[in-house]
């Protein structure tokens, strides 16, 4: 079955952050002027207005930052999978990434859950990440 849920739009910008994650890696932008991680991708850095950036592996490791339980999907496409939960993960490096969790029920979902990263082949051309419960 093809995928239907949303697909992003890729950018210049955004295209190395789609691209490890079709290797299975997890990266996010690191300032070169100020070593400060950073995640969603900017063209300038929010600490010190660097435009000069690279993209850093980081662990896939982290916590629960928040959460929240979706009952009714957005679309008839995320609707059979409902309920499920939506969080943000702050990852062992610092940022923080949004997600949707896997392999645990909304339910036992709670803050400072330690999580790590999987990957979701959806398409051929789409890998998209998500968070389970770390072990």
């Amino acid at each position: 079955m093809a995928y239907e849920g949303f697909r992003p739009d890729i950018g210049p910008l955004d295209a190395p952050f789609w691209e490890a994650l079709r290797r299975h890696e997890l990266v996010v932008q690191e300032c070169t002027a100020c070593t400060r991680l950073r995640f969603v991708p900017t063209e300038l850095c929010p600490y010190c207005a660097s435009p000069a950036s690279t993209w850093t592996p980081v662990t896939g490791r982290g916590r629960v930052y928040t959460y929240t339980v979706v009952h009714r999907a957005p679309t008839p496409a995320y609707q059979a999978d409902a309920p499920y939960a939506l969080a943000y993960v702050e990852l062992e490096e610092g940022p923080r990434v949004p997600t949707r969790l896997v392999d645990v029920e909304p339910g036992a979902v709670v803050v400072d859950l330690p999580v790590e990263v999987v990957f979701d082949d959806v398409a051929p051309d789409l890998t998209l990440y998500r968070f389970r419960p770390a072990g």
